[in-house]
């Protein structure tokens, strides 16, 4: 995966969106929903034991260390 530069949080958070649902392709994962707010959006992702959603940045970093190691 190419390093990406984020400018702003809505890049950030397209790009997480981009990673889940190639976690999902990948079968990593089986599902996940976002939630839109106005100011930030949520991710959650069922299979996880965390009970909360995640934030765009935890999300992307658990996504993008997903996709990545199962590429290996």
């Amino acid at each position: 995966m190419s390093e990406i530069n984020f400018h702003n949080q809505v890049d950030l958070e397209e790009e997480t969106e981009k990673l889940g649902k190639r976690a999902m392709e990948l079968g990593l994962i089986p599902s996940f929903a976002i939630r839109y707010y106005p100011d930030v959006w949520q991710f959650c992702i069922p299979a996880e034991k965390a009970s909360d959603c995640f934030t765009p940045e935890e999300a992307y970093l658990h996504l993008k260390k997903l996709v990545k190691e199962s590429q290996v």
